[in-house]
């Protein structure tokens, strides 16, 4: 029975609009204020949604519980099955020595620990969100932070801190293809668009992330480095986005950035004997040759760039199960005026078992496990141990996407962004902020640009703003709440070994997430207006 969403279900715009915020506000005020653990805070927020959803919304039960199970599928794959890989990963990384010797090595470039939160979180994490996203960069330069002994509560927020940068362009640009499918303007222009918005930010990322770390005066020690680092990473985004598109732009920022930075590192004289702070003679680095030390990372980072080659993934999906989900799939209906005309909305999971990012990881976990001498037993004990670890981080992943599909095929998250697009002449600065709770909620820049992106063109003509902007403006601002969302939060305290500390975590990150936020929509409205 087809069902067509509402979103002024008391008709009030201020009431309706507080309502639909309440389960958002339920899960941040547990998150940050209570004690529970994260996977209860997660389900509390999810059943005050699915309460709203179906007493206030009218929302029949049957499509309310589908959107339930269908964000906890997704919650499981692809976002799941990456955490639990890459917490495979480095289990066998670990054991291996693999980590402590990617340490020492990584103290022969430098050993600033300013210059290697550069590297590892901002350059290579820029690569790894180019070529897969979904929450990969983050696992990934969290868990390695850990080894270079950054605290966990570190480790966290700044990997969140760097993973702004390249999320407009992750998995080969999905994001900006996604927009542009929901909008119906040139793929060029918006991705163009995207880059020009997102040009001062990929400058800016750097000096922030070190300054956050350090502070401000051992920061302006850096600033030679650190402007190099931000300013090829910039350029670099802003051509390819411009003159080619989409698909490669963090990988080539993340690839060019970290090239030009070895050199202004090497220039500016940092490069230095490795004097290891971690060892000592009763704990000493293990032994382990070099090119097993740089191996598993080659396996890893190549294995990902194969997984996201589109002809690749084409081939590798033909196993790929596609299960409409009952009493919801094209049965949703979304209604001007955040559409054009009434759109039924798809929900289809994809058994992407063999296609998706997740597996990319877990073959690299296996193979180095055989490269560095483990049994098959031995490796299948390491995985069964990851699971055990995660299993309360998959159910918070889980209750959390739940919440955002809920608020989703309910309506709430239109009601949000009617409000947002309400604002009249501010329209471009809280427009761009739609796009930074779109990320919020959603936990994906992707699933923002499919929420709003036609909502900010439809707006943005009526109020004689160029669309192109205003679209482009949903995706730039989306970056900066990718920091805040609830499955990167969990990521990054799964892979930092921090268990149940998501409330620091974003205590931590909240603030810095809502500064460069406004400062997008600073240069949204500058763009509308003056320049």
């Amino acid at each position: 029975m087809n069902w067509y969403q509402t979103y002024n279900p008391f008709g009030n715009s201020t009431l309706s609009t507080l309502i639909a915020a309440l389960p958002i506000a339920v899960l941040l005020a547990l998150l940050l204020f209570s004690r529970l653990k994260a996977f209860l805070s997660a389900f509390l927020g999810l059943a005050s949604a699915l309460v709203i959803a179906v007493w206030a919304y009218q929302m029949p039960a049957d499509k309310a519980a589908a959107s339930l199970g269908f964000g906890i599928l997704y919650g499981l794959l692809p976002i799941g099955w990456i955490v639990l890989n890459v917490f495979f990963l480095f289990r066998v990384l670990t054991k291996a020595g693999v980590i402590d010797g990617f340490r020492s090595a990584l103290v022969t470039i430098t050993d600033d620990k300013r210059l290697q939160l550069l590297i590892v979180a901002f350059c290579f994490g820029a690569m790894l969100e180019g070529a897969a996203g979904f929450g990969t960069p983050v696992a990934i330069t969290a868990a390695i932070l850990i080894g270079l002994n950054f605290s966990p509560l570190q480790a966290s927020i700044l990997s969140l801190l760097a993973n702004t940068a390249p999320v407009a362009y992750g998995g080969l640009g999905t994001p900006i293809v996604a927009l542009q499918g929901v909008t119906g303007l040139d793929l060029r222009q918006l991705s163009g668009m995207v880059g020009l918005l997102l040009t001062p930010f990929g400058v800016l990322v750097p000096v922030w992330l070190v300054w956050v770390y350090a502070g401000w005066k051992k920061t302006r020690e850096l600033l030679p480095v650190l402007l190099a680092a931000g300013l090829s990473f910039a350029v670099t985004q802003l051509l390819v986005s411009t003159y080619h598109g989409p698909w490669l732009v963090s990988i080539l920022a993340g690839l060019v950035s970290l090239g030009v930075t070895l050199i202004a590192i090497r220039i500016r004289g940092r490069r230095t004997k490795s004097v290891n702070p971690y060892c000592s003679l009763s704990n000493p680095i293990p032994n382990v040759a070099s090119y097993k030390i740089w191996l598993p990372w080659m396996v890893l980072v190549v294995l990902v760039l194969i997984w996201g080659i589109p002809q690749f993934k084409s081939l590798l999906d033909t196993t790929t199960f596609q299960i409409p989900i009952p009493f919801l799939d094209q049965q949703v209906f979304r209604v001007p005026p955040v559409t054009m005309a009434p759109k039924a909305e798809a929900a289809v999971f994809r058994l992407n078992w063999l296609s998706a990012t997740g597996t990319a990881i877990f073959l690299a976990a296996a193979i180095n496990g055989l490269i560095l001498g483990f049994k098959p037993r031995v490796i299948a004990g390491m995985f069964i141990k990851a699971i055990y670890e995660v299993r309360f981080s998959l159910l918070t992943i889980s209750g959390m996407m739940a919440l955002g599909f809920v608020t989703r095929f309910s309506g709430m998250d239109a009601t949000l962004g009617m409000a947002f697009a309400n604002a009249g002449p501010l329209y471009p600065f809280f427009g761009t902020l739609l796009g930074w709770l779109g990320v919020a909620i959603t936990g994906s820049d992707t699933s923002s640009n499919v929420l709003f992106g036609s909502l900010q063109r439809i707006t943005a003509e009526q109020l004689g703003i160029d669309p192109i902007v205003m679209s482009a403006a949903n995706s730039a601002g989306g970056v900066m709440g990718k920091m805040i969302d609830a499955q990167s939060i969990v990521i990054a305290s799964t892979s930092t070994k921090w268990f149940g500390h998501e409330r620091e975590i974003l205590r931590g990150i909240l603030l810095h997430s809502l500064a460069l936020a406004i400062l997008v929509a600073v240069v949204v409205t500058i763009k509308i207006y003056i320049y």
